[in-house]
């Protein structure tokens, strides 16, 4: 089915430089979080109810992983205004980028086939990257579930 070919990352390799608009439509780098612990989780579809509970558990954890000196950033293939709904509806309080060609997902191993209603679709895998000051990948998890992951992603950071 898909022409594009993912690679998965892996600890400590570089992580991909991007440059994606947030739900204001202001560009947000990877290169603005350089010294800090980053995690960088890609959803399928914004105010949807899966990517709602991962978003909400992340908005809900995100003074303890800042406490422990992470920062959260969502990708997904939204356009900006649906980022900027979806951020007023939730009250979500870290940045969301819209990827909308997929190129960041593709580039990060979170781009490719899926099951979906019994039915094998492309788009989003449900991911998580962190990153270490320096821009390296520190753990990549791919086809998470979005119920409970953001529990499993604090204990095993150790947050």
């Amino acid at each position: 089915m898909s022409q594009n070919v993912t690679v998965k990352l892996q600890p400590g390799t570089p992580a991909p430089d991007f440059t994606l608009p947030d739900a204001q439509g202001r560009s947000v780098s990877l290169a603005d979080y350089r010294g800090k612990n980053v995690i960088v989780y890609f959803y399928p579809q914004a105010a949807t109810p899966g990517c709602t509970t991962e978003a909400c558990d992340f908005r809900d954890s995100l003074s303890s992983l800042q406490g422990s000196d992470y920062e959260v950033i969502g990708i997904s293939p939204d356009a900006p205004a649906a980022l900027a709904e979806f951020t007023g509806d939730f009250a979500l309080t870290f940045p969301l980028l819209a990827d909308e060609d997929h190129a960041v997902a593709l580039a990060y191993g979170a781009w490719g086939e899926k099951l979906v209603n019994g039915e094998i679709t492309e788009g989003i895998v449900r991911s998580t990257v962190v990153l270490d000051p320096e821009g390296n990948v520190k753990l990549a998890q791919y086809q998470v579930k979005a119920q409970g992951h953001v529990a499993a992603l604090k204990e095993e950071l150790g947050v």
